[in-house]
Formats: C-alpha cells, structure tokens, sequence
C-alpha cells in the first residue's frame, strides 16, 4: 500500500476558536476581543518572543526579543529531524521503538505519535511521526538509529547549529523536553527554519498536514499522523495569507511555541514565536499571534506591523 500525503498548501490561516473569528469584524480588527487582553504585550502580542523573516532576501521584517533566551520545546524536533534526514541514505530504511524508550518517554508525558514497542516502520514514517504530531517517540527512535543515543544525537545538533551560526542555543536532548541547559532563541530558530526549508525532504514534510503511515502488525490500517498546527486550523480564507506549514510546541516553561511558513502576496514568510501562556482554558495563543502578525504584514507596510 502506498502512503498518502495530503499537502498542506491548501491550508490558510484561520483560526477554529468561534466562527465570530472571520466575520467582517475580524478582518477589521476585532478578533483581539474574544481573548482576554491581560496577557499581551505592548505589541498586541501573547508571545514574549518573536521574528519575521522574508525567505526572497532573508531581511527581518518585525521582530521583539528575538535573541532573548527561550526554551524551544517540540520546536527542537526541526533540528532532530534535518540532522536525520542528513544523515540518512535511504528513506526506506527501517527502525524500531525499544521497549526501554517507549517506557521512558511515556513516564516523562512526552508526546506521542503512537508507535508502539518493537514496531519496525521506515525512517520516511519516522519522519513524519516526529513532526507532525511531534511524536517523541519518532524523534528518539531516529536519534538512535543515526547516531547511536539521543546524547550523541543531541551533540550532532549542536554542531549543526554551530555552522549555521546558532550561537545562542544548545540541545540537550532531541524531544524538546525540558532542561535548563536546553534553550536557543527564537532569531536562532528562525535561521534553522530557514535552511531547513531548503531541504526538499524536510521542506514536504513540514508542509504536510496529514500523512498516513505503511501498514504494520501494529497498526494493521497504517497509522493516520496529523499535524498538531493544521489540526487547529480549517479550510476558511483570511484574506490572501496561506498557511504553507508550521511546527508547534509547548512545556509548562518555554509556553505556547509556533514556527510556520506562509505566503503572501507572492513572497514566502517564517515566523517564529515562543513564550505564549499555554496553561489558559483558550490554550492557542500562539495562533492569535500568528493571525496577527501576518495580518499585519498584509495591511502594513514593513517594520511598521504593530
């Protein structure tokens, strides 16, 4: 059976709180009412980092905080990922889930893209399991497969983020897991994103928005892994800002994290936000703040978006 990729490029930036979102009075402005305001900044924003960058001439076109010290969370799984498919040779390779890992992460409440122990799958589904529902149980099982141990892999990453000038961050893990001596910033993330978009195999794969796995003993159907970003969105237009692809992320201490690529008016956008407060009941404030922001790159000129 072959997998199915459904390409998230039909995909645009709506956000699924209420339906009141994408009235007329939203595009005017009044979306920001339906949130509570006490937990934004100066700038309309819930995230307390932020960076947006034009990929045509890599100029920032907005950014607050960008070289503060944040944690990346599940944002990590895009180094983990770029660093694997790097190293791999063939995309039909196989690994499996130990029974060690496997008890491992679900006692640290990772997430899980649902593999179960002793699954063989390929490192293509691997892949997709680590991204799109930011399976850490995809993300480890890579980190050993390529590298030998998650501690070999997470040096890998450091060395990779050395060349591409990420002087700000360190990887302690592949997961995003939290430790305090796991951090970067959000201008750090913004160039990894930037070079991973210029893999064509990372590059389909961030923009994905469903994938469905080969069929195991397992999971005898195959496994259905949808992206945790598209998953909040629907297929409503916000005027002409599409949603290309983005990766989220979260842990009580980094907040609500969100990397995505959009386009608008021909050109290709990577935004990048960290900090947002996820423990609220409306939880998808770092969709807010990309709905924001990319409004106001489409009614603004540059650098005057807030």
């Amino acid at each position: 059976m072959r997998t199915k990729i459904y390409a998230a490029k039909k995909y645009v930036l709506c956000f699924l709180m209420t339906a009141a979102f994408f009235t007329a009075a939203a595009a005017a402005g009044e979306m920001n009412r339906a949130l509570p305001v006490s937990g934004k900044n100066d700038g309309g924003m819930y995230s307390t980092n932020m960076i947006l960058k034009c990929l045509f001439d890599g100029s920032i076109v907005c950014e607050y905080g960008s070289e503060e010290i944040i944690y990346p969370a599940s944002l990590t799984k895009i180094m983990t990922s770029l660093v694997c498919i790097e190293a791999a040779g063939d995309l039909n390779d196989t690994a499996a889930l130990t029974e060690e890992n496997y008890r491992g992460l679900t006692q640290k409440n990772a997430s899980m893209a649902g593999l179960m122990p002793g699954e063989t799958v390929s490192v293509e589904d691997l892949l997709y399991a680590t991204m799109l529902p930011s399976g850490a149980d995809g993300a480890v099982t890579l980190a050993e497969k390529y590298f030998g141990s998650e501690e070999a892999c997470a040096m890998a990453m450091n060395g990779k983020a050395d060349i591409l000038g990420m002087h700000r961050t360190h990887f302690t893990n592949v997961t995003g897991l939290h430790d305090d001596n796991h951090y970067s910033t959000v201008g750090d993330m913004a160039l990894l994103l930037s070079y991973a978009l210029e893999n064509e195999t990372f590059r389909k794969i961030f923009t994905t928005s469903v994938y469905e796995t080969e069929k195991t003993e397992a999971h005898p159907d195959g496994l259905v892994l949808e992206s945790t970003l598209f998953k909040r969105l629907s297929l409503e237009t916000l005027n002409d800002i599409t949603l290309l692809g983005g990766k989220t992320g979260f842990t009580d201490k980094a907040g609500l994290c969100l990397a995505t690529l959009a386009s608008c008016n021909g050109r290709e956008y990577i935004l990048v936000t960290a900090g947002a407060d996820g423990k609220s009941a409306a939880g998808t404030f770092h969709i807010v703040d990309a709905i924001h922001v990319y409004e106001g790159l489409e009614n603004s000129p540059p650098r005057s978006i807030f």
